[in-house]
């Protein structure tokens, strides 16, 4: 499966990128982490929505609208 645009910058740095930061933090040259803004209440209440809401919108349809929908993906996903 191809790799998906939420997934860039999330994996692991290659040897250089790594042997750098490793002489950066000897060095004491190394950037100390930003700290994240976010409100943590809302963060939790935020991702309370999102685990719920596949669940939620799955109850909602009607097996007709859950079959076109798998339908729907399944020539999307064997489109050449």
């Amino acid at each position: 499966m191809p790799n998906r645009s939420s997934n860039r910058g999330k994996g692991k740095p290659d040897a250089n990128e790594l042997a750098f930061s490793i002489v950066q933090q000897a060095t004491g040259q190394a950037e100390k982490p930003h700290e994240s803004k976010k409100n943590p209440a809302a963060v939790s209440l935020g991702r309370l929505g999102g685990l719920k809401g596949g669940k939620a919108r799955a109850e909602k349809l009607s097996a007709a609208k859950r079959k076109a929908i798998a339908k729907k993906a399944a020539e999307a996903r064997w489109k050449s």
